[in-house]
C-alpha cells in the first residue's frame, strides 16, 4: 500500500495526521527508532551481549527487519478473553500453529503468545519466526472475574523453547500492583540474565479510572505507567493509544492522588493524538525503550482504524504496533493484509516522525 492509499484509507484523519508538524516535544529530544537501534541505544547499556543479539534478531526479521521498527503478532486472548469469545470468528485459531502461521506470512517481526501455544510447536518454527513468550496472564473463569496477572510460565521455559523474548503484563493502578511490580521485576532479570530481550504490557487499571471519560487511556496515567515500566528495565513498551488527557486531574477532585503537575497539560500535550502519544513516548526515557500501541479489538472499520494508529505511533515516534484481534479475527487471507497494511505506514518514507 503506497502513500496515496494510505491518505485515502485515512480518509477525514489525513490531513490531520499527515499534515500536523508542531508537537509540544520536539523531534529532537526524542530518540528515533532506526536501522542503527542496537548500536544506538542498547549497546552502550548494561545488557549484555546476548540480549543485544536477541533484539537485534527480533528486530531484523519479517517485513520490517533492518528499519528499526516492529509489528508483532500478539496471540493471548484465548486466556485473557476466553478460547470462544476469541476464535468463534475463525475457529482454525483454535490450533495455534495456525497463529504462527499468520505471524508468519503476515511478515511480522515477531509472535507472541502462550506457554502452551509456543511449545506445541516450537521445534518445527522457532528457527523461522523469532518467538516471544507472553508469561503471565488475566484468567476470566475465576468467579466473580478480577483484575490479577498470575504467572502462566517460567524464565527458563520461555529460554528453553528459543524465545528471543518474553512479554509480561502489569495492571498499574489495581489493587494488585504492588505484587506484580516486584514479581514482574524479577523475570526481567531473569530473562536478561538468559540473553532474552523483556516487552512489558503497561495497562493501567482500576474501576476508580472510569468517570465521565474512560482515564485507562489518558496520556498522562498511562505515560506514567510507561515510566514505571521503563524503571524494570523493560526493553519494549507496550501501551494503548491515548484517546483523552487529565486523568490525575479528574481524579484529584474527590482525594489527594498521586502527583501531577499543569505544564504537562499545557506544555508538554495539546489535544491531538500525536502530541498524547509523543507523551507516552517521552515517559519511555525519551523512547530509549521503544513505544509499541496496540491495535485494539476487532470492528466494522478495522483496516482504517490499525492505519490510523499505525500513522500516529510512527509520527509520535513510536517503534510499531501490535496487532492480534485485527488480524486472526477474520480470514488468513485478509488478516495478512491487515498486518502488511500496518507495515506499509512504517516503511513508507513519505510518513515521517513529526
Amino acid at each position: 500500500m503506497n502513500f496515496d492509499e494510505i491518505s485515502k484509507h485515512l480518509g477525514n484523519d489525513a490531513e490531520s495526521l499527515l499534515g500536523f508538524k508542531s508537537p509540544k516535544i520536539a523531534k529532537e529530544l526524542i530518540h528515533v527508532p532506526g536501522s542503527d537501534w542496537v548500536d544506538r541505544i542498547f549497546a552502550p547499556t548494561d545488557r549484555s551481549i546476548p540480549v543485544l543479539r536477541s533484539i537485534q534478531t527480533l528486530l531484523g526479521h519479517g517485513r520490517l527487519g533492518g528499519t528499526g521498527y516492529v509489528s508483532i503478532l500478539p496471540v493471548d486472548q484465548g486466556i485473557e478473553h476466553s478460547a470462544g469469545a476469541s476464535f468463534a470468528k475463525n475457529p482454525i485459531y483454535f490450533d495455534g500453529e495456525n497463529i504462527i502461521k499468520l505471524a508468519m506470512e503476515g511478515g511480522c517481526n515477531g509472535v507472541a503468545t502462550t506457554l502452551g501455544v509456543l511449545g506445541s510447536v516450537a521445534r518445527k518454527y522457532a528457527h523461522k519466526i523469532p518467538f516471544i513468550l507472553k508469561i503471565n496472564h488475566n484468567e476470566l473463569l475465576t468467579y466473580p472475574n478480577k483484575s490479577e496477572q498470575i504467572l502462566f510460565a517460567t524464565v527458563k521455559q520461555a529460554h528453553d523453547q528459543g524465545c528471543v523474548a518474553i512479554g509480561a503484563t502489569i495492571y498499574f493502578g489495581s489493587a494488585d500492583a504492588g505484587r506484580e511490580i516486584v514479581e514482574i521485576s524479577k523475570v526481567f532479570q531473569m530473562a536478561h540474565e538468559l540473553g532474552m530481550a523483556t516487552i512489558l504490557w503497561c495497562y493501567i487499571r482500576n474501576n476508580a479510572f472510569k468517570k465521565d471519560k474512560d482515564y485507562h487511556v489518558s496520556a498522562d496515567l498511562t505515560g506514567q505507567a510507561n515510566h514505571l515500566g521503563v524503571t524494570i528495565q523493560a526493553d519494549i513498551i507496550k501501551q494503548k493509544l491515548p484517546e483523552n488527557n487529565g486523568g490525575y486531574n479528574v481524579l484529584n477532585q474527590e482525594s489527594s492522588y498521586g502527583k501531577t503537575d499543569k505544564r504537562i497539560y499545557s506544555d508538554l500535550t495539546s489535544d491531538h493524538p500525536i502530541d498524547l502519544t509523543r507523551y507516552q513516548v517521552a515517559n519511555c526515557y525519551m523512547g530509549r525503550a521503544g513505544l509499541i500501541n496496540s491495535g485494539g479489538a476487532s470492528g466494522e472499520n478495522d483496516l482504517q482504524d490499525a492505519l490510523k494508529t499505525a500513522v500516529i505511533n510512527k509520527r509520535a515516534g513510536g517503534m510499531g504496533l501490535i496487532s492480534g484481534r485485527k488480524a486472526f479475527q477474520k480470514p488468513m487471507k485478509d488478516g495478512v493484509s491487515l498486518l502488511h497494511a500496518i507495515q506499509d505506514v512504517y516503511l513508507s518514507k513519505e510518513i515521517t516522525v513529526a
